[in-house]
């Protein structure tokens, strides 16, 4: 990863990597997704879900939480891509457009 931090979750013990630089540009978004995928399901069994439906109550408060969060998430991305076009626009960030 040329010197930049990075974390690796290893879901099961068979052993095979990827180097994601040595993949092709229309590879890329299946690996993350592939990834994604894997980090997504490791997570979703690393608790029993009773309790931790146990743990978040009967209550809408999590629900109104969880629903914050992810408005406020979007649109905190949604600013940052205008951010990011703005740079791209401006020639102060190269990028390719399109892609």
């Amino acid at each position: 990863m040329e010197g930049r931090p990075y974390q690796v979750r290893q879901f099961r013990n068979r052993k095979g990597s990827v180097d994601p630089s040595a993949l092709a540009a229309d590879q890329i978004d299946d690996y993350g997704r592939m990834t994604g995928a894997l980090l997504a399901r490791a997570h979703a069994h690393s608790a029993d879900p009773r309790l931790i439906a146990a743990y978040c109550g009967k209550s809408d408060e999590l629900d109104a939480a969880v629903a914050r969060f992810a408005v406020a998430y979007a649109d905190r991305t949604e600013a940052d891509h205008a951010d990011l076009l703005a740079a791209v626009r401006s020639g102060r960030v190269r990028a390719e457009l399109g892609v």
